[in-house]
């Protein structure tokens, strides 16, 4: 069974991590390459290559838990030092020294694929150097992904484009086409899941897809993309984008750890406000899906993160969950059931 994840982002990797252990699957993801913060604004500007950090964390997601934990924790390490490597993970300069060495990133991202016995596919939604532009009701545009994800006030955005076409990597757009599920999120609408239905390509071919498209929405509201929303909201503006209904929608039910909750109270965030009901179109799945432990931030990471986020375990059981009622996804598991992880 085909399972494509669209997005790349943390919530991306989330997924990709519950759902790399059910061996029947075979596991794509889609990684947006508009990112242009952090270590990756000098990874752009400095070095001439597309984001690196959410490719990093895509390989590393769906890699084989059997390699060294050590090697792992030397790949997401987080220099704090340093002026030109502050701020840049070990992973990231090894992905810049391969794709230097083997003279393409998308042979980096092959190669380490092959290191790190990843399960399944990392790929690219674009090679063309594009930035994210958003204009607001308050008549101000930004220009980039980092801007656009940081905004220092709340504002509504009325417009959202590329600067420039954006051509997709084929190997995106025919991962689409045989997929038969296709995963929306968790992960920011503005920076991290509709950056990838803008790129020439993937809007139609998501939209022509067979595949059913299940959506996972975020737990928390953000400023400047999802405060004052509510899920139908974002359903309705994510379907605008595609053409076509989602066809599962899937909701936490489980409750945010205290602590963390009331971090996003005081920056003015709440959960998002929960009013979806079944349709013909769409199937709402209820489940607990929050991770209860704490999110604390790296050392050296100066962005801002999220800190309540969604189980790797808990969604990847929701997902199979789906995946098992249909026919198909039945049949696979009856014979592949017994080598799941």
């Amino acid at each position: 069974m085909n399972i494509v994840v669209i997005g790349g982002g943390t919530g991306s990797t989330v997924v990709l991590e519950g759902l790399k252990k059910y061996r029947e699957l075979h596991l794509s993801v889609i990684v947006g390459m508009m990112d242009d913060g952090g270590s990756n604004a000098a990874v752009r500007d400095e070095f001439g290559l597309l984001p690196l950090s959410d490719v990093r964390k895509s390989i590393l997601a769906l890699s084989d838990d059997n390699d060294s934990n050590y090697f792992r924790k030397l790949l997401t390490y987080r220099f704090s030092d340093g002026e030109n490597i502050k701020g840049h993970t070990l992973g990231n300069l090894l992905m810049i020294a391969m794709a230097d060495i083997l003279g393409s990133e998308i042979e980096a991202i092959d190669t380490l694929s092959q290191m790190f016995g990843v399960r399944g596919c990392v790929i690219p939604v674009t090679l063309d150097d594009v930035r994210l532009v958003a204009e607001y009701d308050d008549g101000s545009t930004m220009v980039g992904e980092h801007y656009i994800d940081e905004p220092e006030k709340d504002i509504n955005i009325t417009k959202f484009y590329l600067d420039k076409k954006a051509k997709a990597y084929p190997q995106a757009i025919q991962a689409i086409k045989e997929a038969d599920y296709i995963i929306l999120g968790p992960g920011d609408l503005y920076t991290t899941l509709l950056p990838n239905l803008l790129v020439e390509g993937i809007g139609k071919a998501t939209k022509q897809s067979k595949g059913k498209i299940v959506y996972i929405s975020n737990l928390m509201t953000k400023i400047g993309q999802t405060r004052h929303k509510s899920v139908k909201d974002i359903v309705n503006i994510i379907e605008g984008y595609i053409g076509r209904p989602l066809d599962y929608i899937l909701l936490n039910n489980g409750r945010i750890p205290k602590e963390a909750f009331q971090r996003y109270i005081a920056d003015g965030e709440n959960l998002i406000k929960e009013d979806m009901e079944d349709t013909d179109s769409h199937t709402i799945i209820r489940k607990d899906l929050v991770a209860n432990d704490d999110i604390k931030r790296e050392k050296g990471d100066t962005l801002k993160r999220s800190f309540v986020r969604h189980d790797a375990h808990k969604v990847g059981k929701a997902l199979s969950r789906i995946f098992t009622k249909s026919p198909l996804g039945r049949f696979f598991r009856n014979i592949f059931g017994q080598y799941v992880d």
